[in-house]
Parts: C-alpha cells; sequence; structure tokens
C-alpha cells in the first residue's frame, strides 16, 4: 500500500476553495455589527412564486433533507470500529449504516445540486451562494475520495476522506444553521446512544 502524501493535494485544494469562498462570503455580508442588514439588503423577497406555497420552498426543503442525509451518512463514523460490539443493536445498526453509506452519500450530494443549481439560478444575489458553494466544494472532494477509497491503495485515502467530512460540519453549520444545528445534535446523541449500549451490553447478566 502506497504511503505518498500527494493523495492529500486534491483535498487541499478544495479546502483552499472552501476557506476563500467563505472568506468572500463575510467581505460581501451586507451584514453589520448590530446584526441588521445594511440598506434594506439582505432581506427575503418571493421570487418567482417562491414562498409557502411556491416552488422555492421545495427546494429549500431539499436543502434540509441533505443536510439530514449527510448526518445519517456522517455516522457511520461511530459505528465503523464497532462491527464487533457487546451490543447486537450497535453491531446491527453498524452493519446496516456500512450497506448504506455510499447510497446516502450520493444521495446527498444529488439532492444538494439540484438544491444549488435551483438558488444558484433563481437568486443569484443572496451571500448564502458562497457558503453553499464553499460546501459543495468540500462535498464534491468527499465524494470523490469515498469513489476512489478502495480503488486507489494508499493509506491516507480513509483519513483524508474522513476529515474532509470533518471540514464540511462548520462550513454547513453557517449555511443552514438551524437545522444543521440539529442534525449535528443528533449525529452527536447517536454517539452517545452508541457508548450507553455498549456499557449495557458489557455488563455482565445478574443472575437472581
Amino acid at each position: 500500500m502506497k504511503t505518498k502524501k500527494t493523495i492529500w493535494i486534491p483535498a487541499i485544494l478544495a479546502a483552499v476553495a472552501a476557506v476563500l469562498l467563505v472568506a468572500y462570503y463575510f467581505y460581501v455580508s451586507p451584514f453589520q455589527g448590530s446584526g441588521r442588514p445594511a440598506d434594506g439588503a439582505g432581506v427575503m423577497r418571493p421570487l418567482g412564486g417562491e414562498g409557502p406555497e411556491g416552488g422555492g420552498e421545495i427546494f429549500k426543503t431539499l436543502g434540509t433533507i441533505s443536510v439530514f442525509l449527510g448526518a445519517c451518512s456522517f455516522s457511520w463514523f461511530w459505528f465503523k470500529r464497532k462491527l464487533k460490539s457487546p451490543s447486537m443493536l450497535v453491531r446491527r445498526t453498524g452493519k446496516f449504516l456500512r450497506s448504506v453509506h455510499k447510497l446516502l452519500g450520493w444521495a446527498t450530494l444529488a439532492v444538494i445540486a439540484i438544491h444549488g443549481i435551483y438558488f444558484l439560478f433563481a437568486k443569484p444575489e443572496e451571500n448564502k451562494i458562497y457558503t453553499g458553494l464553499a460546501g459543495f466544494a468540500i462535498l464534491l472532494a468527499i465524494a470523490g475520495y469515498g469513489f476512489f477509497i478502495n480503488k486507489v491503495r494508499n493509506k491516507w485515502m480513509r483519513t483524508v476522506h474522513r476529515s474532509l467530512g470533518l471540514l464540511w460540519v462548520p462550513i454547513l453549520l453557517l449555511h443552514a444553521g438551524g437545522s444543521a444545528i440539529v442534525a449535528v445534535i443528533a449525529s452527536l446523541a447517536v454517539w452517545v446512544l452508541v457508548r450507553v449500549l455498549e456499557r449495557k451490553g458489557k455488563e455482565p447478566l445478574k443472575t437472581v
């Protein structure tokens, strides 16, 4: 198995692109220290039927769905080393997540692409476009490494894949806000639940 660290180069390029996009987002953001939009900028307005009954709401929902799909895919990380757990529930959940991890990853990428393309054309003036592009750049790199992870024999592949996943989280929090916070909390709750179930599984059965 190869050990060349040049395998990090595409990930570094994606990370640099994401950081530049996030920096530009803060640079062009109309919000001042008071937290209010300057000159009325940044106020959400219906566009092309966007609103509670408009098509834009559907694409917003797709963005929320993609956040939770990504959280489910990321949750495999908690179960990766738990396939021989003393808890049967943890073992079965881990095997299930392993079987759907790639499918969830591709589904996340596809749904985010649809969500992003819509808002890129429907609301190109929105500053959140930049954080969205930053997140998509990282997610695209995650998907790329995930696709080649079993094809390129390099010990750093999985480390890069995981590192990009962790880098995606703060960008997602910046872009999606509340839904991303809920997804992160849910993922951490799963980790806590796994620990609790494992402890219970290790406890010896008490005889009456």
